[in-house]
């Protein structure tokens, strides 16, 4: 075996550094005239933006409520047209349901007519009751919302 003399570990030529113990202050990015000054370009241009869209959405609400306006009587018309298509299927489910019992005359009630003709620019109003007549119980309940729709 080779003999390697061995080395102790010294401190370096002129001792150690001093050692600090004290508060180191952290370097600032940001002062306060920096960060009003940013502040005041960021609120400015949100300004900005804000009234910019303002105008966009008051555009659109304005065209969406034209719109709305311009269908309007269509949908009316859909809705009364839909009336009268219930109507016959309830006239039509009433024959076939009575045709077996005597002296029964469909559109009436013991004698008396139930649907009656009016002028053309009039327009009797309907019963909910006579409408949902061959409906699910359950669907009586739609007609609370009925005309909230139109």
């Amino acid at each position: 075996m080779s003999s390697v003399a061995r080395l102790q570990d010294l401190p370096p030529p002129g001792g150690f550094g001093k050692i600090h113990y004290e508060k180191v202050p952290h370097k600032s990015f940001f002062n306060g005239k920096w960060i009003a000054i940013t502040f005041g370009i960021s609120y400015a241009l949100g300004i900005a933006g804000y009234l910019a869209s303002v105008n966009i959405i008051k555009r659109q609400r304005i065209e969406t409520q034209s719109a709305r306006n311009a269908i309007q009587p269509f949908l009316l018309a859909e809705r009364d047209r839909q009336l009268l298509l219930q109507m016959r299927k309830n006239r039509d489910a009433e024959a076939e349901l009575m045709k077996d019992v005597e002296g029964w005359e469909v559109g009436t009630l013991f004698g008396t007519p139930v649907y009656n003709t009016v002028g053309e620019n009039e327009w009797i109003g309907y019963r909910p009751n006579s409408y949902y007549a061959h409906a699910d119980p359950d669907r009586r309940l739609d007609y609370e919302g009925f005309s909230l729709y139109v």
